[in-house]
């Protein structure tokens, strides 16, 4: 028998302010359970934050029981440091959800932006709002922190890819992509 109803967790790893937001999905329709943020910011040992994050992140996942973890891709910057950290952030929050063995899936923000808002440079505010009127929840329940809203744009990325139809179709990135596989295609222009 399949499951009817399945919830997605999505998360923003940080390292100061970590996200969190849950959908239930109930056939073709999403709705937003509940949204938040873990705070960090007063517990200055790195390792100490790493910890919290997974308590945390352990116990959203055993009162929430998530089907599924849609969590957002570290982008690279130029500051390396601040990209370990964050890589970090992100891995104990992955191993939390291996330790429930719940799946985990990772998109890069571009790519959670632009299925969203349609735009992959869109701001959180663009990204929080387009959220807030697709799923239809009060301009109340915005949290004050937009880690909230990114994480639960994780979550909707998520349940718009198993959303979409597998049709069996290869998808290109590009023309020269598509050209490379299509050589039969293109007119001999010599």
């Amino acid at each position: 028998m399949e499951k009817t109803e399945r919830i997605i967790l999505g998360i923003d790893p940080g390292t100061n302010i970590m996200g969190y937001g849950l959908l239930r999905v109930r056939g073709s329709k999403a709705e937003m359970m509940t949204m938040g943020v873990i705070d960090l910011h007063k517990m200055s040992d790195p390792y100490l934050r790493l910890g919290k994050i997974f308590e945390r992140v352990t116990g959203i996942i055993d009162e929430y029981l998530p089907d599924e973890m849609a969590i957002e891709a570290p982008f690279f910057g130029k500051n390396v440091q601040s990209m370990l950290k964050l890589g970090r952030a992100q891995g104990v929050a992955i191993a939390a959800a291996i330790r429930h063995d719940v799946p985990i899936h990772e998109y890069a923000p571009m790519k959670i932006k632009m299925a969203i808002t349609g735009q992959g440079q869109a701001s959180k505010e663009q990204v929080a709002a387009m959220l807030q009127r697709i799923l239809r929840f009060s301009k109340d329940d915005l949290p004050k922190f937009m880690d909230a809203t990114d994480a639960l744009g994780a979550a909707y990325c998520h349940f718009l890819q198993l959303s979409k139809p597998d049709t069996g179709e290869r998808h290109y990135n590009s023309w020269k992509d598509y050209v490379r596989s299509h050589k039969e295609r293109i007119a001999n222009q010599g």
